[in-house]
């Protein structure tokens, strides 16, 4: 009998503790709302202002796509390095953490509290040549000139801001697994077995759009994918219809239609 009531006692605390914590988990979210509500307009200016494939999607992407800039924003602390701070710095970055993750359920990378924002290329540890951005334990760095630059050449296949964000994606789905979304992992199997062949091709020698420095490593293969996925869909779902095909359904968003409907639009 006393076994009995410890697990209707454990189970009772377990059901009222989810309880709670759903209603606590509403109570925020309507919290942030109210305040994105307060913020809406300017998100929406600074980002339609710079971002050009936000113009292309739905108006509800839109909205879903401002709301979860917002929340990422409002989870991070942003660090200047040698460079002035500006309001639009922190909307742009969130705003590209986001369109990353539009698809996924688990979209705010939330082992990364600190974002580091440096003006120029940087040097790295050891290495000789000179960083655009990186990603490691400590946070996500960013050079602020490159990262305009991906946003004001919006075909030339090179996003700084994505290619970082895609390597902190998957730091914290497969390194600290703090934020894994079920999707992704599981999907990210399906599209490996698609895009290894196509990156064991590339590192004997064959060419692709994907490029040269696609080929250093797997985990630089994959940042690139997702530079090229977004900025230069058109000619990837041409070339690489397979691997196209993966990346739709690993990150649950199709750029090619995107554009193409807006084409025809």
């Amino acid at each position: 009998m006393e076994i009995v009531f410890i697990c209707l006692l454990v189970f009772c605390t377990i059901y009222v503790f989810d309880a709670l914590h759903h209603r606590f988990h509403r109570y925020l979210l309507f919290r942030r709302r109210k305040g994105f509500e307060q913020h809406e307009t300017y998100f929406r200016s600074i980002i339609s202002q710079n971002i050009r494939y936000f113009n292309r999607v739905d108006l509800e992407t839109q909205q879903k796509w401002l709301f979860r800039a917002y929340l990422f924003y409002r989870a991070k602390k942003f660090h200047y390095v040698g460079v002035s701070k500006s309001d639009e710095m922190p909307i742009l970055i969130s705003a590209t953490a986001a369109q990353l993750t539009l698809g996924l359920e688990n979209f705010s990378l939330n082992y990364f509290r600190d974002i580091y924002v440096l003006e120029h290329d940087y040097h790295y540890g050891y290495y000789s040549l000179p960083f655009m951005g990186h990603v490691d334990h400590s946070g996500i760095y960013l050079s602020w000139d490159n990262f305009l630059q991906g946003l004001r050449t919006p075909h030339d296949s090179s996003n700084v801001g994505l290619h970082e964000m895609a390597h902190a994606l998957a730091y914290v789905n497969f390194v600290t697994r703090t934020d894994e979304d079920k999707h992704f992992k599981k999907e990210f199997r399906n599209f490996s077995a698609v895009a290894r062949p196509v990156f064991q091709d590339m590192q004997r020698g064959v060419k692709t759009l994907l490029g040269d420095y696609a080929a250093t490593n797997y985990h630089e293969f994959w940042a690139v994918a997702v530079e090229v996925f977004f900025e230069n869909p058109i000619r990837f779902q041409r070339e690489l219809p397979d691997l196209y095909a993966a990346m739709v359904r690993l990150l649950r968003q199709d750029p090619y239609l995107v554009i193409t409907k807006s084409l025809v639009a």
